[in-house]
């Protein structure tokens, strides 16, 4: 294994956690980097030099930088670990299609919810409740009579759609009509490597 990829990260960030979390389930050396947001680290010259939307998480490998959540996890995937991406033209497209659940209707959906509840963000709450609906639903057919979102083990479409699913009752959002959303998150909870992401605060889109 070559030296340590950096992630730089806020602990409250769902997107952030995407990338550490999936970093540990499949066992790449990495250092996280502490963004102090509340100081306004992100918004430093040196921060936006990494990425100018002034966003975390950011992925710094060697001469590398990736940023977006669900970029990163591809990087790291592709580089690091194969067996969490699917290399087949089916498989990867539907990855590829959790993906796009991820940075859309969840990321309007429960983690706006979870902005409005935790920080009163100005946002509108019931357009939020009823992406995330949207959302949930499309989780709850996907995961029906499945283990995992694709294929028959994990894949960075499961680590994509976690964090802001798993912690959409933050923001309201309950999760007692998705049986088969829970099964999952307690799946997903219970893999080697798995650490959660502090609850109580709102993550930040990236």
């Amino acid at each position: 294994m070559p030296n340590a990829v950096r992630i730089h990260h806020f602990p409250k960030s769902g997107h952030a956690h995407r990338a550490l979390v999936f970093a540990k389930l499949a066992g790449i050396a990495h250092e996280a980097v502490f963004v102090d947001l509340a100081a306004g680290a992100h918004k430093t010259p040196e921060f936006l030099a990494m990425n100018p939307n002034g966003q975390v998480p950011v992925l710094e490998d060697g001469d590398v930088v990736v940023s977006d959540s669900n970029a990163i996890l591809v990087y790291l995937a592709r580089q690091y670990a194969p067996d969490w991406m699917p290399s087949d033209a089916v498989g990867e497209a539907a990855v590829q299609k959790w993906l796009t659940l991820a940075a859309g209707e969840i990321a309007f959906g429960s983690c706006a919810a979870r902005l409005i509840t935790v920080f009163d963000a100005p946002l509108d709450a019931e357009f939020a409740a009823a992406i995330a609906a949207r959302a949930m639903q499309k989780l709850e057919q996907g995961l029906d009579g499945r283990m995992w979102l694709v294929g028959d083990r994990p894949t960075i479409a499961d680590v994509a759609a976690y964090s802001y699913t798993a912690h959409a009752p933050e923001g309201n959002v309950s999760l007692e009509p998705y049986p088969n959303v829970r099964a999952w998150i307690a799946r997903f909870e219970a893999l080697d490597g798995f650490e959660p992401m502090p609850a109580t605060a709102a993550g930040l889109l990236a």
